[in-house]
């Protein structure tokens, strides 16, 4: 899998439990590898799920034919992926209990196309694994394995069934214990809007289309639900425990049919899904039930620290939770805790247009404590892709460029002394005589996708006929057709864009040694590397920030696709895309960063000026 970020790391400290995670990971992998056996998880793209015993000999031909003999369906007929990259034939990348997914080749997908669906029987026979399966040995999801060995023993017990959750566009479930306590919730990958099996109507793409957000795929929400909880160090925000399993219930939904009309609800039939499993947590009620100027500032800047690094397109009051710890008194609204929960539409594969419900709350508005700038200067997104390839190998790199841009964008933000509503304001896009102008997040990195593409440093074959190129998504082509493959925008900062042409990730680490003869291009690489771990040093950022060329030009496909500020909660329009990150190669990423970086002090400065103007504004306007 290509290496989509730079690997000099942005200095800052790593929070204590990951150096002992990264020992126990490679204890893990030696003695997967000493023994030669593993377990993955196959997924059709309606939403099956088999699990699978690996050895030594295996490759994606032997696979395939065990696939076509439990799902009755043509090898040459469909394609086995692993996040980004598309297996071709060596299954040395894949880690032990790993989720793939079979999808059928292009040319065949169609609505008279069949389903990759077997009886639940027969999967049940051929599927050996326990009730409930978490994707992972680490240490981070101890506590949901005893919530998981709870769930099961209710479940043995009988009498103690799951219970639907009414509310939302997608299916999901309470799981309960033996006393009849809800203590996780429980969401299908398949059952999400737009998937195959969403229960509530919501039907018509495939896993990994598109989904209600065009840069969020089908399928692909609950792999971002663990991401959140993952990078969440020291519960610091307060998401609940979050894991991706295997389960098996007959309460899950399967639809008989593509549309969605039929449901299986007659006879039930044993399901086995891949799902987001959380752990529940008791509350009083949500932030939309209540007045929000009495939560703690505390909470408030430490969720929205989050949101800013994983760029949530969704953060209302819904999907945050509000405990009471104390009465107040008669009258009062006593202590509470907030609990951030929903994540499933953060770190889109672009850049979107973020929703901070919290923007405007006044807490946003008042100054970091010196712990919460403590822990912003701690943060290290080099080792966060890092633990999110270990923990989540089927994260997209499009993504993780996302969580580097964001993450840099609110260091330098916390250092240069912005708020949090700052920040958030200028990552959020505004609307101007019923336009959708990007954010200053947006301009800024436009500007600096120009100044890359005139960057003397970048290897003079980046042009050459033939050249193989990085390519993060095997089916980008799917997004550019519903952004609008032609915009200005790509015309606008980019002489070479993104190409659906190229070799997959799969064909790139077949050519590796090919690759390695290139050492002109490593050794630029390796210069960009050295600059950009210089200039992430030194917060005395240059002042050069080209006006003239930020707001880009636009095109009819775009000015089109506007999208206002609501929750995600509703089927969306499309949203303007103004930038790409995945369709730079390395090199340019690298070089990229590096010239975003050298903007912010200006944008920083300029954002200070015009929140002084407004305040002086306001402070005038009173006067009689």
């Amino acid at each position: 899998m290509a290496m989509a970020v730079f690997k000099a790391p942005l200095k800052g400290e790593f929070h204590g439990a990951r150096n002992m995670e990264g020992k126990q990971y490679k204890h893990h992998l030696l003695q997967q590898q000493s023994s030669g056996r593993r377990r993955v998880f196959v997924q059709t793209e309606t939403g099956c799920v088999l699990g699978v015993e690996l050895d030594r000999n295996d490759n994606v031909h032997t696979v395939k034919k065990r696939l076509q003999i439990a799902f009755n369906f043509p090898t040459e007929e469909s394609s086995l992926t692993f996040g980004d990259m598309v297996l071709k034939n060596d299954l040395s990348a894949v880690r032990n209990d790993s989720p793939l997914l079979l999808k059928r080749n292009l040319m065949h997908r169609s609505s008279s196309t069949p389903c990759l669906s077997p009886t639940g029987n027969d999967l049940q026979r051929k599927d050996r694994s326990g009730p409930i399966e978490i994707l992972s040995h680490s240490h981070c999801f101890m506590s949901l394995k005893q919530t998981a060995n709870d769930i099961v023993k209710a479940m043995k017990m009988g009498g103690v069934e799951p219970i639907p959750v009414n509310g939302g566009l997608g299916g999901a479930y309470y799981f309960r214990n033996e006393m009849g306590q809800s203590v996780a919730i429980v969401k299908p990958t398949d059952e999400e809007p737009f998937a195959p099996n969403n229960p509530k109507g919501f039907v018509g793409k495939a896993l990994g289309q598109p989904g209600l957000k065009p840069s969020v795929r089908v399928g692909e929400t609950g792999f971002r639900e663990v991401a959140a909880y993952l990078l969440d160090y020291d519960h610091f925000a307060n998401v609940p425990p979050t894991a991706l399993v295997k389960i098996t219930h007959s309460v899950f939904n399967v639809n008989d049919g593509m549309d969605g009309n039929k449901s299986r609800k007659k006879k039930k039939l044993v399901s086995s899904k891949i799902a987001s499993f959380q752990k529940f947590v008791p509350h009083d009620f949500d932030a939309s039930d209540h007045g929000t100027s009495s939560f703690p500032v505390a909470s408030v800047h430490r969720i929205g620290i989050l949101d800013i690094r994983i760029l949530n397109t969704d953060r209302h009051g819904g999907n945050l939770l509000v405990k009471k710890l104390d009465d107040g008194g008669v009258g009062r609204f006593g202590q509470v805790e907030l609990i951030p929960i929903d994540h499933g539409l953060c770190l889109p594969e672009t850049l979107e247009d973020p929703y901070f419900e919290w923007i405007h709350w006044p807490q946003a508005s008042l100054p970091f404590s010196e712990e919460e700038l403590d822990y912003i200067q701690s943060l290290d997104p080099v080792k966060d892709c890092e633990m999110l390839r270990r923990e989540l190998p089927m994260i997209r790199e499009a993504c993780l460029r996302v969580l580097v841009l964001c993450t840099v964008f609110l260091k330098e933000a916390a250092v240069f002394g912005l708020c949090l509503a700052e920040i958030g304001e200028m990552m959020t896009r505004e609307f101007r005589a019923g336009e959708e102008e990007p954010s200053e997040l947006e301009m800024l990195c436009i500007e600096a996708k120009r100044l890359t593409t005139e960057q003397d440093v970048l290897s003079p074959k980046s042009d050459v006929e033939g050249e193989t190129e990085f390519q993060f998504d095997i089916d980008y082509n799917d997004l550019d057709l519903v952004y609008g493959s032609e915009t200005g925008t790509v015309e606008f900062f980019a002489k070479n864009p993104f190409s659906n042409g190229c070799s997959s990730l799969g064909e790139l680490k077949e050519s590796i040694a090919e690759e390695e003869e290139d050492e002109e291009d490593e050794a630029i690489l390796t210069l960009s590397l050295s600059k950009l771990s210089t200039s992430m040093k030194n917060n005395n950022l240059s002042n050069t920030m080209g006006s003239g060329h930020l707001k880009p030009p636009r095109d009819n496909k775009t000015d089109k696709a506007l999208v206002s500020h609501k929750s995600a909660n509703v089927q969306l329009p499309v949203s303007a895309n103004f930038v790409k990150l995945a369709d730079m190669k390395e090199v340019e990423w690298v070089v990229f960063l590096e010239r975003f970086q050298e903007l912010l002090h200006s944008a920083f400065a300029e954002r200070k000026t015009l929140t002084l103007r407004n305040t002086q504004r306001l402070g005038t306007s009173c006067k009689f």
